[in-house]
């Protein structure tokens, strides 16, 4: 009796959906426990993902694996179109849909735009069409170029690199091939900036989340909005076990908080490895995928290069100054711990005189009777950043 129930219950979706095509027989029937997915088998626990560990699929309820795999799969097999085996509905298609291509921004031949085929007896997603933005018959091709231009920039990282320090490399490496424009061509995935050298907040972040994943290391694509802006990427990666945001995008200098910094071409490093208290003051994730909680500043960049003081010192911010004059710096970069200590350090060397001994030095050694500086601060980061 229960086998004849299931017959019956096929021959009325087979009825309903032969209108459509004969796969959407071979998707009912695999719904009903009758023929197996090509894509998916229940139970697996192994399967194809690129080598890469793949957050959002890690975050998703096990009910929604098959439809990822199944996707992921024709995806890589550059099948642009096709009618589902997997059946979600619609909303939970757009969700999967979108998971897929936060983890896998290898996949650079896909547009903004999807079509969504929904049966309309169930409401379930039945099939997609995506828009492409290269041919299939160049598609190989351009896998290779932007695999030697991922392969190049991990060269350059010196042999024996920390993960933290091929993290900063690939940081610094995107910020100053690429240029900011938001007219760039395919600015939404990784040839934009692997291959042309120009893109947007997208391209950024999939570019170095390619890089990061080509060298076996975790990272992941965050979406979001700016506080009182637009739409925004980002990238959180993870080093002994703690996350950490990473905003390549607002490294760059075309986004630094004053003319000087942008004028100077000064790599802002308040958005490598920072924390969730330093990057959620502007940035607002998605919520519909919990984001990973990054509240170790291990990895401060500033901390890791001399430049950070949990208090201020007189004598030690002297010193400071002194060494970078001496050394021949065209500018130094102090981050104070505290918002008291950031405040009495701007007292001091701007209206206190603390700046006079460093700028004495460099009138005395440059044949000058009067020395112009330019300075900077940073009230969210308690930065402060002089120009010699």
């Amino acid at each position: 009796m229960r086998l004849f129930k299931r017959l019956g219950a096929l021959a009325l979706v087979g009825t309903i959906l032969l209108m459509t095509g004969c796969s959407q027989v071979k998707g009912a029937a695999i719904q009903l426990g009758m023929a197996e997915s090509p894509y998916y088998h229940l139970g697996d626990t192994e399967w194809e993902h690129g080598g890469v560990e793949e957050y959002y699929f890690n975050q998703i309820p096990s009910e929604f694996n098959e439809i990822y795999r199944e996707l992921y799969s024709r995806l890589s097999n550059y099948e642009d179109s096709g009618d589902l085996y997997a059946q979600v509905d619609v909303e939970d298609f757009w969700d999967i849909y979108y998971a897929v291509l936060a983890d896998h921004p290898e996949f650079f031949w896909i547009g903004t735009n999807i079509e969504v085929k929904q049966a309309s007896l169930t409401g379930k997603a039945v099939g997609y069409s995506i828009e492409t933005t290269v041919p299939k018959e160049e598609r190989d091709s351009m896998k290779a170029q932007l695999e030697e231009a991922a392969d190049a920039c991990i060269a350059k990282i010196p042999e024996g690199s920390s993960d933290y320090g091929k993290i900063k490399s690939v940081y610094e490496y995107i910020i100053n091939k690429v240029e900011y424009d938001t007219d760039a061509p395919q600015n939404q995935n990784i040839q934009s900036v692997l291959l042309g050298d120009a893109s947007v907040c997208a391209g950024y972040s999939k570019a170095f989340q390619y890089i990061l994943h080509r060298m076996g290391m975790f990272c992941t694509y965050i979406t979001g909005r700016i506080e009182g802006g637009g739409d925004h990427g980002w990238n959180v990666v993870r080093i002994d076990g703690n996350y950490y945001n990473v905003d390549v995008t607002w490294g760059d200098p075309v986004f630094a908080g004053s003319e000087e910094d942008r004028e100077d071409n000064v790599t802002n490093y308040n958005y490598l490895c920072c924390t969730d208290s330093d990057l959620l003051k502007t940035h607002i994730p998605d919520i519909s995928v919990p984001v990973p909680v990054c509240d170790v500043d291990g990895y401060n960049y500033y901390k890791w290069n001399g430049m950070y003081y949990d208090t201020f010192d007189r004598d030690t911010i002297h010193e400071a100054l002194m060494n970078s004059v001496w050394n021949g710096e065209n500018h130094i970069t102090m981050k104070f711990g505290s918002w008291e200590g950031y405040e009495s350090a701007k007292y001091e060397l701007f209206e206190n005189g603390l700046i006079q001994d460093p700028a004495q030095y460099l009138m005395s050694v440059n044949g000058a009777s009067t020395w112009n500086y330019r300075y900077n601060v940073d009230d969210d980061f308690n930065l402060i950043t002089i120009y010699w």
